[in-house]
């Protein structure tokens, strides 16, 4: 699926109602809860004198995820979710936002959905009306709910930064129906968490795990409020770990089966043992609820974040300065590879960490300080727990060797990201793609050294998704600056090769099956 349609299935909790009347739900209106905690303690929690049962892993009396896969599974044990329920969903809270909404001109027109707008234009005696009979652009109140849980006895709560930004004030509601004004300590957009303040002592808090602990098919449950049914709780399994997901390049998310809707934003996900081990955040859906595919923050990633904010008020990222891509088994083979694991790098900041570390497009990156890269989501998330200044060893992968290579981390900010030209290349032969030189112009506008532009494109290349218009930037890592070299890399190759192409502002890996 491509990016851009992966990116509007995402739906993150946080629906907005706008108007004071007749909103829908208004009280329900964010997607998800949020839940995190800065609890205490590893050891397994006891209740009315027996314990939760810790995770599917011990409870299914089989050995634990990385052991011998044909080791004998005894029977099935599910967790005690009415302990846990009892024991912690009085540290979930619900939260309510609001703020003021200037209506544009298409708004006073009628496009708010007001049924009624259109029968009181002009009448004499109506405010906000002009001499037209046009309504005057004017505030509304915009309401927004979420759920968070308590960190900390004092007031510390965590729940999702889409929950609470832009927000004017935000109420958060106790499972025993107190209300308190909170105070938003910082928030983070990058990692999507958000650190609340409510001045109140002796709360509930959760108890925090650990996401290294927790497996493929472990039992998982949420707690939140759903279209504003307060305190409900939904369970189900980890359908997947370290799911790489569009514009969240620092979080490793967790995919679970749990239930998730509106209004569960931000709050807590459990394990089978009690502790909370990731934040709810957003769900795959095409229809804007539960589609039975839903994504939670992991709880280290959202303990970095409040940490900083507490201490600082804000929070900073380092930055490595690649693009990345995944591996699939074409790509793989055609940088010799023996599977698909791994980063690879397909484009380097200018004067990045990576520049100055030596990194090269076509780079695929095994190893970050000896932790192995499955997949390339693990990258960013394992550079964002960092800091800026951090060393980092990097495994490397290049010309069919692994090389080890020292980057020292920036600080993440935002980044925006030379011969003439010769007869055009009309023979578009085992590639498929007629090309020509970049012009000196063409250059020094794409900001690249060389590149091939694509005139024409079918075959191999075209069945690859290659267009005309894209640049031809490297073939199997190696620069192209010709049309003869472009031939010449292209019949070195038997089965596939790997294009290195820009289009627009992106560059991309893009594998190539030659037949």
């Amino acid at each position: 699926m491509k990016a851009k349609e992966i990116t509007i299935a995402l739906v993150a909790a946080g629906v907005l109602s706008v108007g004071t009347a007749n909103a829908f739900n208004w009280n329900a209106s964010d997607w998800f809860h949020k839940k995190t905690d800065a609890a205490q303690a590893d050891t397994p929690t006891t209740i009315a004198g027996s314990a939760i049962p810790s995770s599917p892993a011990s409870t299914l009396q089989n050995t634990p995820s990385g052991t011998n896969a044909t080791a004998p599974i005894g029977p099935i044990t599910a967790p005690n979710y009415r302990a846990i329920v009892e024991r912690y969903g009085s540290a979930v809270v619900g939260i309510n936002t609001e703020a003021m909404h200037k209506t544009s001109m298409e708004d006073s027109d009628g496009a708010s959905g007001d049924p009624f707008s259109q029968f009181f234009r002009g009448l004499p005696g109506m405010q906000g009306f002009n001499g037209q009979g046009r309504i005057q652009p004017h505030d509304v109140p915009v309401r927004g709910q979420g759920s968070g849980f308590i960190l900390s006895k004092d007031g510390l709560i965590l729940t999702n930064a889409h929950v609470v930004n832009d927000a004017d004030e935000v109420t958060v509601k106790l499972s025993d129906r107190r209300e308190y004004k909170a105070k938003v300590l910082g928030s983070d957009k990058a990692t999507d968490i958000a650190v609340l303040k409510i001045d109140a002592n002796n709360l509930p808090v959760v108890s925090l795990g650990d996401t290294k602990q927790l497996g493929v098919g472990d039992y998982v449950l949420a707690i939140g409020s759903p279209f504003g049914f307060e305190q409900s709780a939904t369970a189900g399994i980890v359908s997947a770990k370290s799911r790489s997901l569009p514009g969240d390049g620092y979080v490793p998310f967790i995919q679970t089966d749990v239930a998730v809707n509106p209004g569960n934003s931000g709050g807590p996900l459990f394990d089978a043992s009690g502790n909370v081990v990731g934040i709810n955040s957003q769900i795959y859906s095409q229809t804007g609820g539960y589609q039975g595919v839903s994504f939670a923050i992991p709880i280290e990633v959202a303990l970095n974040v409040s940490n900083q904010i507490v201490k600082s008020g804000k929070v900073v990222h380092a930055r490595l300065g690649v693009t990345i891509q995944e591996l699939n088994q074409t790509l793989a083979e055609s940088f010799k590879l023996k599977q698909p694991d791994g980063a690879l790098v397909a484009n380097i900041a200018p004067d990045s960490a990576a520049a100055r570390a030596g990194l090269e497009p076509g780079d695929v990156i095994l190893k970050y300080n000896d932790q192995i890269i499955k997949r390339s989501g693990d990258l960013p998330a394992l550079v964002g727990i960092g800091k800026p200044g951090d060393k980092a060893t990097l495994q490397v992968w290049r010309a069919g060797k692994a090389i080890e290579l020292l980057a020292t981390l920036d600080t993440a900010k935002d980044v925006a990201i030379n011969e003439g030209a010769s007869p055009r290349n009309q023979n578009k032969g085992r590639l498929g793609v007629a090309v020509r030189p970049l012009t000196s112009d063409e250059i020094r506008q794409a900001g690249l050294p060389s590149g091939l532009v694509v005139e024409q494109v079918g075959g191999a290349a075209a069945r690859a998704g290659i267009e005309a218009g894209d640049v031809i930037i490297a073939v199997n890592g190696a620069n192209v600056k010709s049309v003869t070299q472009l031939q010449s890399l292209v019949a070195k190759e038997n089965k596939q090769l790997a294009l290195l192409i820009q289009r627009g502002d992106a560059k991309i890996f893009v594998p190539v099956n030659l037949g």
